[in-house]
């Protein structure tokens, strides 16, 4: 009896190392992507857009802390294609970051496979084309770190999580506005603001009345701060960019460039739609765009005026910054992170002062750092 347990504990452990891999390895997860161009309708116009795996905005990348991610990309446009990936860290491994410089471009027909680990990372992010303007016509996406089983998380899970890819659109084809900029121009005014890629009212999403929801919003636009509310609720900002904050509540939430915040959003409401909407901040003609909220026994579509939010108001935005704070006590991504969290003794050695400018030179808009 003894002997055929010490066998099967053998089997068990034999069939353990050949799942997980002999040293413990990591889990690995493969995505193959095909770049193409496509037509889009996102603002009601037809356009060429770059679509990944035929899809805009391109497909969403689920991990969990300490995935390996091997993601394989085939160019299939006419020039060169560049992924970057926002929030990510790279580890000694700067080449897989995406950025021209220190990542070369993906030729024409050809393919390139990153190999990336979200190494002790939680958290909300998304990649996006970072080559020729790219991403003026696409082929950006969600990332959603999850946290590993074994770490507390500090709110209850919630009963659905959802993704909000939202900025500014134009119109104009890729090509236009790089050369608009390459020609040393501004770009125009956008024509319009997407909410996961459409425009007014062309997204829904759908909750049981009574739950809590995760909505993760990120700001994937070109030129332009957005403030997102949704009408009636109330959000809990639960985390940002991989750190989870003290959980304080907003009406109102002003979301720059490149950011994510993610939020709590309990269906607390009468069972009806409501909008959820997208405006833009400091620009001298506010551009609106509506998602609708929808309760799944609701009999009754979205009524009223849209919320209102903040235009042009610098102060507001400034004192949303200074509410924002980083939750101290919660657990990060690995019980023991590497590294040190005691920056409060850290002997400041040397402070560095970066002041940006955007002067005309030969009639064209520069832009410098330091004035270099």
């Amino acid at each position: 009896m003894r002997d055929s347990r010490v066998l099967c504990s053998l089997i068990a452990l034999l069939l353990s190392l050949a799942v997980h891999g002999v040293y413990g390895d990591s889990p690995y997860r493969f995505f193959t992507w095909e770049i193409t161009y496509g037509d889009i309708y996102p603002l009601g116009v037809k356009q060429q857009g770059i679509l990944i795996n035929g899809q805009f905005p391109g497909p969403q990348i689920d991990a969990v802390t300490n995935d390996n991610l091997i993601i394989s990309v085939y160019n299939y446009l006419r020039e060169p294609f560049l992924i970057s990936w926002n929030g990510l860290q790279q580890r000694r491994n700067s080449w897989q970051d995406g950025v021209y410089g220190t990542t070369c471009p993906i030729p024409p027909g050809k393919n390139f496979t990153y190999v990336l680990q979200a190494k002790d990372q939680i958290g909300s992010y998304f990649y996006f084309p970072s080559f020729l303007f790219h991403k003026a016509a696409g082929a950006f996406g969600g990332i959603r770190i999850w946290s590993r089983p074994r770490i507390p998380v500090p709110f209850p899970p919630p009963a659905g999580d959802f993704t909000v890819l939202a900025g500014d659109w134009y119109r104009s084809n890729h090509y236009v506005l790089r050369r608009l900029l390459d020609s040393g121009h501004n770009l125009p005014f956008p024509d319009g603001l997407l909410i996961n890629g459409r425009g007014w009212n062309g997204y829904t999403f759908t909750v049981e009345p009574g739950r809590t929801y995760r909505f993760r919003i990120s700001n994937v636009g070109l030129t332009t701060s957005i403030n997102f509310r949704i009408q009636g609720h109330s959000m809990k900002l639960v985390e940002v960019e991989g750190s989870h904050t003290l959980q304080n509540t907003y009406a109102a939430l002003d979301i720059h460039l490149g950011q994510t915040y993610s939020v709590l959003v309990t269906m607390d409401q009468a069972p009806q739609d409501y909008y959820i909407v997208v405006s833009s901040r400091f620009t001298p003609r506010v551009l609106t765009t509506t998602a609708i909220l929808h309760y799944s026994n609701s009999r009754r579509g979205v009524s009223g005026p849209i919320p209102g939010g903040p235009t042009t108001e610098i102060a507001w935005s400034l004192n949303q910054a200074r509410s924002i704070r980083w939750n101290l006590t919660a657990s990060g991504p690995r019980p023991n992170p590497q590294g040190s969290y005691h920056y409060g003794m850290i002997k400041i050695s040397r402070t560095i002062t970066l002041a940006n400018s955007a002067p005309y030179m030969n009639g064209k808009q520069r832009y410098a750092i330091n004035t270099q």
